[in-house]
């Protein structure tokens, strides 16, 4: 059993806020947007943290992570990459990807909305944490938090705070 922190659009913001919601997870997945290798840093010296670039992420973090991780979790495969889109509405690279890689979950950021979505045709749950920084269009900020048990995914926890 593995208790897993999701976070994205964090645009170089972490509070003590954040950090309190993430304190009891064994892993932080970061899906991009990160801010700068300071906030990386930060990151991984809290908790295991896997993470992908995003678009506004410069050289220094797209030299240590990359655009899309494709990894396993207990018995669940992830795909997780920034831009991605939603079931019917993906990015075309991630199409191919869903397809070709067949995972159970589907993670990714970039909209700065959460959405937790299942997608019947590939059989994938799809997750975007929303935006947890403050910066961008998003009047709330938002994080998710699950446990992945054996191949379920479950125990879904939505963090909500004000954007001030």
């Amino acid at each position: 059993m593995v208790r897993i922190g999701l976070l994205s659009d964090t645009h170089a913001c972490f509070d003590e806020r954040m950090r309190l919601f993430l304190e009891p997870v064994d892993q932080v997945w970061h899906a991009g947007d990160i801010g700068n290798i300071q906030l990386l840093d930060d990151l991984q010296q809290f908790k295991p943290t896997t993470a992908v670039y995003g678009n506004i992420d410069g050289a220094q973090v797209r030299q240590v992570v990359p655009e899309v991780q494709l990894f396993q979790v207990e018995q669940v495969k992830v795909l997780m990459t920034h831009i991605g889109g939603y079931p019917g509405h993906y990015e075309p690279k991630v199409r191919g990807l869903l397809q070709a890689e067949r995972p159970q979950l589907f993670v990714s950021g970039h909209s700065h909305i959460l959405k937790v979505m299942y997608d019947k045709q590939m059989q994938c749950l799809n997750l975007n944490p929303g935006a947890a920084g403050i910066y961008g269009f998003h009047k709330k900020r938002t994080m998710l938090r699950f446990t992945i048990d054996g191949s379920n995914i479950r125990d879904l926890e939505i963090w909500e705070k004000d954007k001030s």
